[in-house]
């Protein structure tokens, strides 16, 4: 099973940027579409963006949409989630997990998360 390690969360003023990372080991990485999620507290756990395998198709909500940005290295078997112009809404745990497509996620992958944290 592929183990996910998310990273560079923090704490930050609203309009500021923030970049995560996922490592992924254990697996065949560019087998997989992958997918960054939140969960705000109280809330459930929400898509907030997803790339294919081979990074040609993106897709964001409609709240990140034109202010997070999704990417993935194959080589480094990492995927990232650029986040510009943060709002207090976008505080958050942020994991990443492995998908079928970047609309089908069967797989229980997820990592420990990373939170972040935007103030006003």
């Amino acid at each position: 099973q592929v183990k996910l390690v998310e990273s560079g969360g923090g704490l930050v003023q609203a309009g500021e940027s923030l970049t995560l990372s996922c490592v992924a080991s254990g697996g065949i990485f560019d087998a997989y579409a992958m997918g960054w999620f939140r969960q705000a507290p109280g809330l459930g756990r929400e898509l907030v963006a997803a790339i294919s395998q081979r990074g040609g198709v993106t897709k964001y909500s409609d709240s990140t949409k034109g202010r997070f940005t999704i990417s993935r290295d194959n080589d480094k078997n990492t995927v990232y989630l650029r986040m510009e112009n943060l709002k207090p809404e976008d505080t958050a745990v942020y994991y990443c997990n492995t998908g079928a497509t970047t609309a089908y996620w069967p797989f229980d992958s997820w990592g420990q998360g990373t939170q972040v944290t935007v103030t006003t």
